[in-house]
């Protein structure tokens, strides 16, 4: 056990004693795993274009307010000092190439961090003012907040005046997900948000921890989560769960919804789901996830593919890269013939990575190999019609 001196400066969502002993815990800090290094490099590179996107000046009147929820924070640094995610989010904002013409204030840009553990939220708030100073003096607004994400976020939310103007809300817990549907759902209705949920790498196998009643209220109903717990196969459970939460993403009311597997070098890989009304949103999360360097074998698997080899390092042509795409396009053209402007559209919004521009490549290979046929033939058009043989 060791203590930190903690003192309170009013940004915090409770009110403390000028100076605290605060008690750590040895878990306050955590080692950094493989796949929560790789999510943080997704993360950064999709915030990098999220933040622009909604603060340089545009079209129409310029947005009231932006809001970025971290409902997970954690305490803001692990065990071996990397930075976590409540700093690199504020860092990467400040620092950002187009920090000058995204006409950044404390009324128009609002960070707000939550943390349930006392102890890690009392070294989030050391930590944020040893990394930038007094919090109060920034061009930019980060609250850190004690609470619950489940039971606090929409209260918080509200405290904040975010509801009316875009959020990007991360439920990023490495446990059990308890956020309510009817939070979705509201922020799914807000303009503009869009929200990042995570599952561990053993939420899926754990439901006996869970009560019925928790998952009525992450699911919005029991009907709907019942066929993914009567799954018992282990090589289908995650597939089957993690589709049921892109299904509850889409009846809460997001036109658009991803769901992937991050798989790191090493370690177990992590569950994402992104929900977004926007192509431009899907456009840009699929941008980061190619953007993000491979090199220490990091990678992105879609649950839709079962037969296709994992995918590899991030280059198009790379053999193991071409056995998903390809898997995918058949599953696309599986029901009959449709035009490649629609295989176009399908891989955009339902795959977990593949983009618009792979199409016309994977469907000249396959009619070169005899496994589609294309009408009328010759040159391929966004109105080709593509026949699976």
């Amino acid at each position: 056990m060791s203590t930190l001196r903690s003192r309170g400066d009013g940004i915090s969502g409770e009110a403390q004693s000028p100076l605290t002993d605060i008690l750590l815990r040895p878990d306050t800090l955590w080692k950094l795993e493989p796949a929560t290094a790789a999510k943080h490099r997704l993360y950064q590179r999709y915030l990098d274009a999220w933040w622009p996107i909604l603060l340089q000046p545009g079209r129409g009147e310029p947005r009231k307010r932006v809001t970025y929820l971290d409902a997970f924070a954690g305490p803001g640094r692990y065990e071996d000092g990397e930075p976590g995610s409540p700093v690199f989010a504020i860092r990467g904002l400040l620092s950002h190439s187009a920090a000058d013409r995204m006409n950044l204030s404390r009324e128009r840009v609002r960070l707000l961090f939550m943390e349930k553990r006392i102890d890690r939220f009392s070294f989030l708030e050391n930590e944020l003012e040893q990394q930038f100073g007094p919090l109060g003096v920034l061009p930019v607004w980060p609250q850190t907040k004690k609470g619950e994400a489940g039971r606090d976020a929409e209260r918080f939310l509200t405290d904040s005046a975010a509801w009316g103007s875009p959020i990007l809300a991360i439920f990023d817990s490495w446990g059990n997900v308890n956020v309510p549907f009817s939070l979705i759902k509201r922020i799914a209705a807000n303009p503009s948000s869009e929200v990042i949920v995570t599952f561990g790498p053993n939420w899926f196998n754990r439901r006996e921890k869970l009560e019925p009643d928790q998952l009525d209220h992450v699911f919005g109903g029991r009907d709907y989560w019942t066929p993914a717990d009567a799954e018992v196969r282990p090589d289908e459970r995650w597939r089957k769960w993690l589709s049921t939460y892109k299904d509850a993403l889409r009846r809460a009311g997001f036109r658009y919804q991803l769901q992937f597997q991050i798989v790191p070098g090493s370690g177990f890989p992590l569950h994402l789901v992104f929900g977004t009304n926007h192509t431009e949103g899907v456009r840009v999360m699929k941008d980061a996830m190619w953007n993000v360097d491979g090199a220490d074998g990091m990678k992105f698997a879609d649950p839709r593919t079962r037969n296709a080899t994992p995918p590899g390092q991030l280059t198009l042509w790379s053999g193991p890269e071409y056995s998903e795409l390809e898997e995918l396009v058949r599953q696309c053209l599986a029901d009959g013939p449709v035009s490649l402007d629609h295989v176009r559209t399908w891989l955009l919004t339902e795959t977990a990575r593949w983009r618009t521009k792979d199409a016309s490549p994977v469907i000249k290979e396959l009619r070169d190999s005899g496994q589609v046929t294309v009408a009328p033939s010759g040159r391929i058009t966004g109105t080709s019609i593509i026949t699976l043989r």
